[in-house]
């Protein structure tokens, strides 16, 4: 098992936990941290929230396995599941930095605040910041509900979180085959995509 202290989490956790779906995705989410079943598992998503996200992924007609890569900005899980600090979140980003070099996504699909703050030194509520483009070198950046929000507000009526979170998937979907209605990095899309051919 490999263990890591750079964040300062040390003896908190039972593993580190890096990322799954598709290394060569278009499409990648970053969340907050693990929770403990990420944690027991290894894992990221794999609790409640993940098993929400898909089900989400999959309204928006999206195969997690085939077009996400799935992250967070933590790798590791923080005490009884409390929001990471500052300095955590901080000791953390040379991961996620690499993480995104690697996978090179065109869309970066940011579950939460923390991970908006923690990427796009952005505060304020998700209310507001969810559903609209952002940019962060070079690339289109969406911030979403995190799937633990949409937990406490479960409701499916049209207009409400979920319900947003969906269009807002479907939204980023359809930026990769429509990449001149987002304004995304045309060029960079077809050098992608002919070296992935």
């Amino acid at each position: 098992m490999v263990t890591c202290d750079c964040c300062g989490l040390s003896g908190n956790y039972s593993q580190i936990v890096v990322g799954r779906g598709n290394p060569s995705a278009e499409l990648m989410l970053i969340g907050e941290a693990p929770g403990a079943k990420e944690d027991e598992l290894g894992v990221p998503f794999v609790g409640r929230s993940g098993k929400l996200l898909e089900k989400l992924f999959l309204s928006a007609g999206i195969n997690s396995d085939e077009e996400v890569y799935l992250c967070n900005v933590a790798k590791c899980r923080p005490p009884k599941n409390r929001k990471p600090t500052k300095s955590e979140l901080e000791s953390s980003m040379p991961w996620l930095y690499q993480q995104i070099k690697l996978v090179d996504p065109t869309v970066i699909l940011l579950a939460g605040a923390t991970s908006v703050e923690a990427l796009l030194g952005t505060k304020g509520g998700m209310s507001k910041l969810r559903g609209t483009w952002q940019h962060w070198q070079g690339r289109m950046v969406m911030p979403l509900f995190h799937p633990s929000y949409l937990l406490r507000n479960p409701s499916k009526q049209e207009g409400k979180p979920i319900s947003l979170t969906i269009l807002d998937l479907i939204k980023a979907k359809n930026s990769l085959s429509c990449p001149e209605h987002s304004s995304l990095d045309m060029p960079r899309l077809i050098r992608k995509r002919s070296s992935n051919s």
